[in-house]
């Protein structure tokens, strides 16, 4: 099965390390990064689609983080 996950966090070092994470647990980038700017925070936002195949069928029950 194909699953897919989308990361948001601040555009700083621990957003890197959470996609650097997942690619090394298997995950691929999906598509290019988007960023936006929250003016409350006076900071970046980015997004970062992922995904990665894995054995099984998907349910509802399946836990994106367990992979």
């Amino acid at each position: 099965m194909k699953l897919y996950r989308f990361l948001t966090g601040p555009d700083d070092v621990a957003f890197c390390k959470r996609i650097s994470a997942a690619l090394n647990r298997g995950w691929k980038l999906e598509g290019n990064p988007t960023l936006t700017f929250d003016p409350l925070k006076g900071r970046v936002i980015c997004g970062q689609a992922i995904v990665k195949e894995v054995e099984g069928e998907w349910s509802d029950d399946v836990v994106l983080s367990d992979h």
